[in-house]
């Protein structure tokens, strides 16, 4: 394979991270949905380009890793497919996100389209067991020992462990900012903005 194999150390993760992200953005878009909390679709809305990018990531670098293995760019392959599936429906919550006007109207609609889209998370995942695909088997989180060099073993666990503090740490900034967005008619919000003003001017 030479250095291509070196892609698995972005791919992996991103693969991992386009579905984790999903599955959160669905739980956080459900507690919205069924117990009113504003933070739930917060938190939803803050997930979904984050997903996107990561779903996106691990397409493109599949491409990329599929030419050299597979002697092609694509294939519609099962794994392939259910995550193109996937980046749809990242475009699709945002799509609905944006086409509704009323903030709380479309908060509820794109968490509808997030739960029901759940159910092509596990197909992503078990897609390479139940048909017969290109795509390669869990090499990492099977049961038995993981069948990599230990050497690469390593690296890609710290890869995954970087990109889900980089997650982590978005997140928390996305979510800051929806909450400010969602709450920017209320008291707090403007005090918030005029006490950083005045801090602006004192220091200008």
């Amino acid at each position: 394979m030479g250095d291509s194999y070196r892609i698995i150390f972005i791919h992996a993760p991103s693969a991992w991270m386009s579905m984790f992200t999903y599955v959160v953005m669905a739980v956080a878009g459900a507690t919205g949905l069924i117990w009113r909390i504003k933070l739930g679709h917060a938190v939803a809305r803050a997930c979904a380009p984050l997903g996107a990018v990561f779903t996106f990531c691990a397409l493109v670098t599949g491409a990329l890793w599929g030419k050299p293995t597979w002697g092609t760019y694509w294939i519609w392959d099962a794994r392939l497919t259910s995550e193109l599936v996937l980046l749809f429906l990242y475009f699709g919550y945002m799509a609905l996100i944006s086409a509704i006007e009323d903030k709380r109207t479309a908060s509820r609609a794109a968490a509808l389209l997030a739960v029901v889209g759940l159910v092509n998370i596990p197909i992503i995942h078990y897609s390479v067991e139940w048909w017969n695909t290109l795509h390669q088997g869990s090499t990492v989180t099977r049961l038995a020992r993981p069948a990599m060099d230990i050497e690469m073993l390593i690296p890609l666990l710290i890869m995954f462990a970087a990109i889900n503090f980089y997650f982590i740490a978005s997140l928390f900034n996305r979510v800051r900012c929806e909450l400010l967005d969602q709450e920017r008619q209320t008291q707090w919000v403007k005090n918030l903005v005029h006490k950083h003003q005045m801090n602006g001017q004192a220091h200008g």
